[in-house]
């Protein structure tokens, strides 16, 4: 299999993860999540509606695609649920390889 295939099969791999990042209203709930004061106990979708000025149905269709993506979990407390980042960085590492690969491909493109 050639660099460029190989390339293309790692970005369709991690295409959902990159259209996760991508969002500035789910950024913002990434950098909210990641907060030292919240990684432990999560937040509720109404403290990320202050956070994102968004409707609740909207926060909760922004987690709904962080969850897919294998960035956000959630627990559930009686009837509240807390969301939180995940602690696995599979998706976090194939997009590290994926950026790798594109740098290996950019030198060698450079040094032709």
């Amino acid at each position: 299999m050639s660099n460029l295939t190989k390339l293309k099969h790692e970005f369709t791999k991690s295409s959902d993860f990159l259209i996760a990042l991508g969002d500035q209203k789910r950024q913002a709930i990434i950098i909210s999540l990641l907060d030292q004061k919240v990684v432990h106990r999560g937040l509720q979708v109404t403290d990320l509606v202050g956070v994102t000025g968004l409707s609740r149905p909207a926060v909760s269709h922004h987690l709904k695609i962080l969850k897919e993506a294998k960035l956000v979990d959630y627990r559930r407390e009686g009837t509240k649920n807390f969301y939180y980042l995940t602690h696995r960085t599979t998706e976090i590492d194939k997009l590290s390889t994926l950026l790798d690969h594109v740098k290996e491909i950019m030198k060698c493109n450079q040094q032709l």
